[in-house]
């Protein structure tokens, strides 16, 4: 059975904001949520990024039924993974049983912050894996000596634990990364459905759910729609290895100078016809996606919380 998610958006609301719309979003019946761990947001027009640890602890004590993930964190460089270990099994104590930790290999935006140099995709792959290894061991509540490839700890041990193993979701936009979610996670994420990575990942031998975000913007109006996703998220048209390359919210505003209106139309449903939207969804499930999230582009998400519930849901064939 499908389950269905909304994109809490850190590049687009203050922590605040984000508690609130994961309370909204537990009432409104989605299965979970996805939040993104990011230090800068994509543009300037997005205009936040809060401490996305901070904000799973107010999201934690505002609910008490949806699931929470986060979509996704790179657990290589900004941050270390033995404090990672220790972040994420607070967060799955506070969330009890509730927790999915979504990760993957990071772009430079987020990761070059304390100088460290941005190595090219395959370290990057092997970096993340050592990372999966040394968090799953701290996580036993052993004390943990670990002097690997990338990464060193030295006799440290967590005490406050998961109260239970935490799935590990790899995302994966090619081949090689979602042969690695095989073979380390406990599932797949994209960042939108994308057919050769959920082949790769079952073809590797990979089980567990196939997480899939979809980018919308409902308004009453299309081409209000349209307006508000080409100005808040016109990186939905920055093709390529751009997005993990770019090292700031200036030059992915550069890039993205030449996404047209248009162009953002072909990609993003806008506006208030459901159809595209559940279009999109059931593309999404033919692929084997499991857990389709849908991320509203801009400030109106009450109003896509209610075109959910009353559009979107009660057509939906799957």
């Amino acid at each position: 059975m499908t389950k269905f998610g909304m994109t809490l958006s850190s590049e687009e609301q203050d922590p605040r904001t984000l508690v609130r719309l994961g309370t909204e979003a537990e009432e409104a019946g989605f299965d979970f949520v996805s939040i993104s761990d990011h230090y800068h947001p994509w543009i300037e027009a997005q205009g936040h990024s809060p401490f996305v640890w901070s904000t799973l602890g107010g999201i934690a004590q505002a609910t008490s039924s949806i699931e929470v993930g986060t979509g996704v964190t790179c657990p290589t460089t900004r941050i270390h993974p033995a404090i990672l270990a220790q972040a994420t099994a607070t967060t799955a104590q506070l969330l009890e049983g509730r927790f999915i930790w979504g990760v993957g290999s990071g772009e430079t935006l987020n990761e070059h912050i304390l100088g460290d140099r941005w190595p090219p995709p395959d370290i990057r792959l092997g970096m993340l894996s050592e990372a999966i290894d040394v968090v799953r061991e701290l996580w036993t509540g052993e004390e943990v000596t670990h002097r690997g490839k990338y990464y060193t700890v030295e006799d440290a041990r967590i005490f406050d634990t998961p109260p239970e193993p935490i799935p590990i979701v790899v995302a994966a936009a090619g081949a090689d990364a979602a042969s690695l979610a095989a073979e380390k996670g406990d599932g797949l994420w994209m960042s939108s459905p994308s057919e050769e990575p959920v082949k790769e990942f079952k073809e590797s031998g990979g089980e567990g759910p196939i997480y899939a975000q979809i980018h919308i913007c409902w308004a009453d109006r299309k081409e209000e729609a349209v307006d508000t996703a080409h100005r808040v998220w016109p990186t939905t048209g920055v093709p390529g290895a751009l997005n993990s390359e770019l090292p700031t919210p200036d030059l992915f505003e550069q890039a993205s100078s030449v996404v047209t209106p248009e162009m953002i139309e072909d990609k993003v449903p806008c506006g208030p016809d459901p159809e595209p939207v559940i279009a999109a969804i059931e593309e999404a499930i033919g692929m084997g996606c499991d857990h389709v999230y849908l991320h509203q582009i801009g400030p109106d998400q009450d109003g896509f919380i209610g075109f959910w519930e009353n559009e979107v849901v009660p057509n939906l064939k799957s």
